[in-house]
């Protein structure tokens, strides 16, 4: 056996199989950066909230970055059954690698599917090689997950929009080249119009920096909209599409954020199960007692389940299947509500360790809560699952074990 090849690892590479050989290959390039570069600098990454450049640099000189966009403009348009491997593999051990990832994707999808093709020339092989960035603004201090809330206001001014309005929780506001700008028409507030707006726009206001409880080397910071003026050319699709835009977006986000909060509980059963071997308590490991072994249990075989919902959702994504933006919304509330509850077991698990900014589980455990809230809170999903089941089960199948006739008069 060679000592220098990779030991097995606790969790199997069954969702690998489907992948072809060059989507395998990535992603043992990918570990081999893990294990190389994102692990042993993590720590470090996430001890002040500034933008991670020599993380994102990798990323990209890596073409990891490049998975996001297409081979016409230098990317690689990875499928999204591939996506979400890279994901959970750079958040079992970086969420800040992790979200550069998910972030790029959510910040520049409504660029590739509706900018210009000379916009789309000019910018989009230079936001694949991480020469330029963008961020996508879309929540604001009134309203995140109901989109239809915005008041960001378009006014039609010649050939172009006149800007007014407040962008709020921008991740990448303070390094952003372009801003994808999510609003309302003016003059029809059902109208929603997306338009992409430089850093430089006369009007246009960035905050500081925001100081936040995890998720370290992303930065957020407010935006502010003062009569900005943007030229027609720089509209993304044709007025009214902004919605649906912004939509596409927020549904592969909401993936992404399920694959990094699986890939984050992931890594902290790893390092809660090494724990569990080099412990001894009461005269043996503390993985010998069943206590132990029954949580290590539940951790595994809920995540195991996660991994199989989060796969079967990448690959509605990549079919087009119409019911995919549900399967989103279950995939990110399971996997995210899963993360919080396993890293916050694992950090019980490890004990005082645990709660030492020195080892992993305390960054694991502040950046977990995110996932929760962000691209959706939990209740969010949870109500737009249930709103559909209602909805569905009026004309579904009716189970055979009934009888004919209203359930009331049972």
């Amino acid at each position: 056996m060679n000592p220098s090849a990779p030991k097995p690892r606790l969790f199997g590479d069954h969702f690998l199989r489907s992948l072809a050989d060059p989507e395998q290959q990535l992603i043992e390039h990918l570990r081999g950066l893990c294990r190389s570069h994102f692990g042993p600098q993590a720590a470090e990454v996430a001890r002040q909230d500034v933008f991670a450049w020599d993380t994102f640099r990798l990323l990209a000189r890596e073409g990891i970055v490049a998975t996001a966009f297409p081979e016409a403009y230098g990317g690689s348009d990875a499928r999204q059954v591939l996506r979400v491997r890279i994901i959970e593999e750079l958040a079992r051990v970086c969420s800040t690698a992790a979200s550069i990832v998910t972030g790029t994707d959510l910040s520049s999808r409504a660029i590739v599917a509706g900018a210009s093709d000379a916009i789309k020339q000019q910018l989009v092989p230079k936001l694949c090689s991480g020469e330029l960035q963008s961020a996508f603004a879309l929540t604001e201090p009134g309203a995140g997950s109901d989109v239809r809330g915005l008041q960001t206001t378009m006014r039609r001014s010649g050939d172009g929009y006149v800007i007014n309005g407040a962008k709020k929780f921008i991740t990448r506001a303070s390094t952003a080249d372009w801003f994808v700008v999510v609003g309302r028409a003016e003059e029809d507030a059902t109208n929603f119009i997306a338009v992409l707006m430089p850093r430089d726009a006369a009007g246009l206001d960035v905050s500081p920096e925001v100081g936040k409880l995890g998720w370290y080397g992303v930065p957020i910071s407010s935006l502010r909209f003062d009569g900005v003026q943007v030229p027609a050319s720089h509209r993304l699709g044709a007025e009214g599409e902004g919605f649906s835009l912004a939509q596409d977006a927020l549904l592969r986000a909401r993936i992404g954020h399920a694959a990094m909060a699986l890939g984050r509980a992931i890594g902290a059963v790893e390092i809660a199960a090494a724990y569990a071997t080099d412990r001894s308590t009461f005269g043996k490991p503390l993985g010998g007692h069943q206590g132990v072994q029954w949580m290590l249990a539940d951790m595994l075989t809920q995540i195991e389940s996660s991994r199989a919902l989060i796969t079967l959702t990448a690959e509605k994504y990549d079919r087009g299947d119409t019911d995919v933006a549900i399967f989103a919304s279950m995939a990110k509330m399971q996997a995210t509500d899963l993360c919080m509850k396993v890293v916050t077991d694992a950090l019980q698990l490890t004990g005082g360790r645990g709660y030492l900014q020195d080892f992993p589980l305390e960054r694991f455990f502040r950046d977990a809560k995110l996932n929760q809230i962000g691209e959706g809170a939990s209740e969010v999903h949870k109500t737009v699952i249930g709103r559909d089941l209602v909805r569905r089960a009026r004309n579904a199948e009716r189970n055979p074990c009934l009888r004919d006739g209203s359930l009331v008069d049972y």
